[in-house]
């Protein structure tokens, strides 16, 4: 069955139709949260709460690309689900038990990163990227991740974003200078080839 005739079939409330629609585009959208949240449990939060919305509000798609009002559901779960995170309160630098005893060597001040001598070369490199794309405003984020790292085109990633082609060009355009200044810190990581281009 073709997407379109899936599509008319969710709309009709035909649950399997709306499944198979999910299924081809699960892997993309978590990989977009992913890159944007940086954190696999508020990706699969943002995923999850996207293909719900999704589902409630098929009846209101009105035709175009499925993919490009799918991913629009996804990255506005992504801001929805960073102004959650930055509401949080933060944790107590003394955390303390259910019986108010002070825990001594808190798991999450434990630092489980690997030392930079048994990472791969590309997942430090990959590492660094992602340190300089959560340090990117949020709108310039969403369009490094669609374009530079899922590879969709300006056309879509204005569909999805529902910003004019020009603002995404120039979020982007924006993104990759903040990204490039970012990425000489750690300029002992980038291939050969990037590193030649950086000195100068």
């Amino acid at each position: 069955m073709d997407e379109l005739a899936l599509v008319e079939n969710a709309k009709q409330g035909d649950l399997e139709a709306f499944n198979q629609l999910i299924l081809a585009y699960q892997q993309l959208a978590y990989n977009i949260a992913l890159r944007y949240l940086s954190d696999p449990e508020a990706a699969d939060d943002a995923t999850q709460t996207a293909f719900i919305s999704a589902y409630n509000h098929i009846r209101r798609f009105r035709g175009g690309s499925f993919k490009a009002w799918l991913l629009r559901i996804v990255t506005n779960a992504c801001y929805d689900e960073l102004r959650r995170q930055k509401r949080r309160p933060i944790t107590a630098l003394e955390p303390c038990s259910e019986n108010d005893d002070q825990i001594e060597n808190p798991a999450w001040l434990a630092d489980d990163a690997p030392l930079p001598e048994e990472l791969a070369e590309t997942d430090e490199l990959d590492r660094a990227v992602q340190h300089c794309l959560d340090h990117l405003p949020d709108d310039f984020r969403m369009v490094a991740v669609l374009v530079d790292i899922q590879g969709f085109d300006y056309q879509a990633v204005s569909k999805v974003v529902g910003k004019p082609l020009g603002t995404v060009k120039s979020r982007l355009a924006r993104a990759r200078d903040r990204l490039r200044d970012c990425l000489r810190g750690f300029r002992e990581l980038l291939p050969q080839k990037y590193r030649l281009e950086n000195e100068g």
